[in-house]
């Protein structure tokens, strides 16, 4: 039996206390993180791979369905305004399309061919990076979808929670985090779909960072999409350049960013 599938480590839910059920939960929860770490090699193997097609003009895809084609959609979706990359640079999709990520598309998950047919309109090359997100390890519009961009020559990598899957079995780059059973039997929203959310955010953030996305520890690239970020952006530039806050905030909105703010601020002190 796959290890998503087997039985809980708890029973009797509906006889517990509210506070007997989130302790259960967090006790769960507290073994992702440590499941996670076991894969780190790999991930960072993976995530050098993919810089090195990403720097060369490369796209990086996500694909899934249910929860983890979700997961996959919100981690492209907050690259734009976090690195200020373009919408085009990350891309996830969803088996059954955009209506999926509200409402379940019935079988669209065990479409074969589906994934293919989704990634097409893309242009697809071989600098691009395709991964399979399927906490199962068997879906088939995932494993179709990225063993034929490996026949097409694209980099592959896929996130899984189960060992030895199909999945992993198609791709180069097998990250298969196994959290074991989830609280309730089979609901890998759970600790799954947390290990995969955790995987994503070290992916997406440190290809960026070895992008040149980030300075020191500060996202100098972001979006200026609204007020919050605004006073962000301002702050970071007073800290790295001094000058007063009205300043900093003129600048940023002249410029649109904060590296290209604070690039000008420094040029024009080192001209005086």
């Amino acid at each position: 039996m796959k290890t998503t599938e087997s039985n809980s480590l708890y029973d009797g839910l509906e006889q517990m206390s509210a506070l007997e059920l989130v302790q259960g939960i967090n006790a769960e929860d507290a073994k992702v993180a440590t499941a996670v770490a076991s894969k780190l090699s790999i991930i960072s193997s993976f995530v050098e791979a993919l810089v090195d097609r990403m720097k060369d003009g490369g796209r990086l895809f996500y694909i899934g369905a249910g929860t983890s084609g979700r997961l996959g959609i919100l981690d492209a979706s907050e690259c734009p305004p976090t690195f200020g990359v373009d919408h085009e640079t990350v891309i996830g999709l969803i088996a059954g399309g955009d209506s999926a990520i509200r409402k379940a598309v019935e079988r669209a998950e065990d479409d074969w061919d589906g994934a293919w047919k989704d990634l097409t309109p893309y242009g697809l090359t071989e600098k691009d990076t395709l991964v399979g997100i399927a906490a199962s390890g068997t879906t088939p519009y995932v494993i179709g979808g990225v063993k034929r961009a490996r026949q097409e020559g694209l980099l592959t990598a896929c996130i899984t929670c189960n060992t030895e899957s199909v999945l992993a079995q198609a791709v180069e780059h097998p990250i298969e985090v196994v959290v074991g059973p989830e609280f309730v039997t089979g609901s890998t929203r759970m600790k799954s779909g947390t290990a995969q959310k955790m995987v994503l955010n070290m992916i997406s953030t440190s290809a960026m960072i070895l992008l040149g996305k980030v300075q020191g520890n500060k996202m100098v690239d972001m979006q200026l999409s609204n007020d919050k970020l605004i006073a962000r952006g301002t702050r970071m530039i007073v800290e790295s350049t001094k000058v007063t806050l009205e300043y900093a905030e003129m600048m940023l909105l002249k410029h649109g960013s904060v590296r290209a703010a604070v690039h000008e601020i420094q040029s024009t002190h080192e001209q005086e």
